[in-house]
């Protein structure tokens, strides 16, 4: 193959990979449900605490991350089969639920999300008095 040809094909796979569009993953999720609000496992593989959003908007929770790849400076992908991973999730919440309070964590790639239930609509003990 002659310098020129294997140039143009260089340049091609470069084109291809710059054209194609991102794709963006749905992470698959756990939710858990119990006396006092629900727990929320997100799989994001790859993902920082840096490139991750969260954010509720009336009673929408949106989950999103980037985990972009770096290239070495000055280098061009001849082929990529993943360049980046973007992920993306949106959920609508229950009025019971405080918004205000979540407690987010992000360890091995896992988000967990825990979101209270408000607190008149947790279950609560009533005390009976005597006499």
């Amino acid at each position: 193959m002659s310098e020129k040809q294997d140039v143009t094909r260089q340049e091609s796979a470069a084109a291809r990979t710059r054209s194609e569009p991102e794709t963006v993953l749905r992470p698959p999720v756990d939710i858990y449900e119990d006396d006092m609000g629900i727990t929320l496992h997100a799989d994001m593989p790859g993902i920082t605490r840096d490139n991750l959003e969260i954010r509720v908007d009336n009673e929408t929770l949106l989950i999103a991350g980037d985990n972009a790849i770096e290239l070495p400076e000055g280098m061009q992908p001849l082929y990529a089969d993943v360049r980046s991973t973007r992920y993306r999730r949106e959920f609508g919440l229950s009025g019971e639920l405080d918004t205000e309070g979540i407690d987010a964590s992000l360890k091995d790639g896992v988000l967990t999300l825990r979101i209270h239930k408000r607190a008149e609509v947790r279950p609560r003990k009533i005390e009976v008095r005597t006499g």
